[in-house]
């Protein structure tokens, strides 16, 4: 999917104004918030009040429905300076202004779009179904089912793992409107489904491997009825497509969170290595140390040379399928080696809930399986590689 034009974004110096107030934000006001985080397993209520009059909730909203009109570069820009604090933060922001706004800017009608773009700006909570208990990319074995009635549709199903949903107030939906599955995915719809319907009820927050601070639970919609409003766009059909568009910028911010997680990993190996003594000297002396410091940095340099280029392009309207789910696999599994190399360099307090090391380690499993696998981007990938050669030979 390109994206339909370029977009110049906010003004440049304003954004980097900006970039340096988060900055400073997140190293003096949510680095010190995580201890309570991770205890409480969950953000304060203050930091979400800041973080939504700072305009966080809305980065990528156009400025006539309350946003920041970002264009992909500086929201991407955004997500990584974010994220070098625990993920948290970048998780109950992300489906506000990735998924959820990408959707409906590029699909929604006017009227839906001046209903929810303002109220996901201001800060209510958005999120985003398209997994469930028996598929994931998978849209073939997609069961919600919308049935369409004389005034409406009524929705029927199970959506699994959805980020922020205990606290959302609207989600976006896929839903099957045909029973047989159809070319391009076109059994597929999507519904805007304000989450105070009658019908709809949220499972227990699961329980994670790290993560703290951030949700996801089962959505379980039973006879959930919307009007004919809700239908994204008014168009049957095009639920998957306009999923699949959100998911580019989807994984682009996957990608950009890895990138910076890298980075706050990385710093603490270094702080570690240069504190913690063996034989008389500091750790970071010895080669063997310095190889997997050096071979971190490496990496996340290369990871910050990907977020640079396929988000210019993004913003310059190419179509960045490939490249965005290369960013994002490349990434996370980059992410993945260097807080394994920190757990490492820690030595046996990297194995001890004291430290920070293992809290990076659990943290950062999940880059490699949300927003698709990596195995499912690689095949995705191989398969566009494929599909451009047999159609320039």
């Amino acid at each position: 999917m390109s994206n339909p034009g370029s977009n110049p974004g906010m003004d440049a110096d304003v954004f980097e104004q900006f970039i340096e107030q988060l900055e400073r934000y997140v190293r003096e006001r949510l680095l010190p918030a995580e201890k309570e985080i991770i205890e409480s397993d969950e953000i304060p209520a203050e930091i979400l009040a800041e973080m939504r009059d700072m305009g966080l909730f809305g980065l990528t909203i156009p400025e006539e429905f309350g946003g920041a009109g970002m264009n992909v570069s500086q929201y991407i820009r955004t997500i990584h300076t974010i994220s070098y604090a625990m993920p948290a933060f970048r998780s109950i922001i992300s489906i506000n202004i990735g998924m959820f706004a990408s959707a409906l800017k590029n699909g929604g009608t006017e009227a839906q779009k001046a209903e929810w773009l303002p109220r996901v700006a201001a800060g209510e909570i958005a999120c985003f179904g398209l997994t469930e208990p028996g598929s994931g990319s998978d849209s073939a074995g997609l069961q919600t089912t919308a049935t369409q009635t004389d005034n409406g549709w009524v929705l029927n199903g199970t959506k699994r793992y959805i980020t922020n949903s205990p606290f959302a107030k609207v989600g976006l939906i896929m839903a099957r409107t045909s029973k047989e599955n159809l070319p391009k995915n076109a059994h597929v719809s999507a519904f805007v489904v304000p989450f105070d319907a009658a019908g709809i009820t949220i499972g227990k927050s699961d329980k994670k491997m790290g993560q703290s601070g951030s949700h996801i639970a089962d959505v379980v919609m039973d006879d959930v009825r919307v009007g004919g409003e809700a239908l994204l766009g008014g168009e049957l059909g095009k639920g998957f497509a306009y999923a699949m568009m959100s998911l580019d910028n989807g994984r682009m911010s996957v990608g950009a969170a890895a990138t910076a997680y890298a980075r706050r990993a990385l710093d603490s190996a270094v702080r570690y290595a240069t504190e913690r003594k063996a034989f008389g000297e500091p750790i970071a002396n010895f080669q063997l140390i310095q190889q997997m410091l050096a071979q971190s940095e490496i990496d996340i340099y290369a990871a910050e040379c990907m977020m640079e280029d396929v988000t210019r392009r993004a913003d310059a309207g190419e179509n960045v399928l490939r490249k965005a789910a290369a960013f994002k696999v490349f990434a996370s599994e980059m992410c993945g080696r260097v807080v394994d190399a920190c757990v490492q360099v820690y030595g046996g307090a990297g194995y001890l809930a004291e430290y920070d090391a293992e809290r990076f380690f659990r943290d950062a499993r999940i880059y490699r399986i949300y927003e698709g696998t990596t195995q499912i981007l690689q095949l995705q990938i191989a398969k566009h590689m494929l599909r451009e050669f047999a159609a320039a030979n």
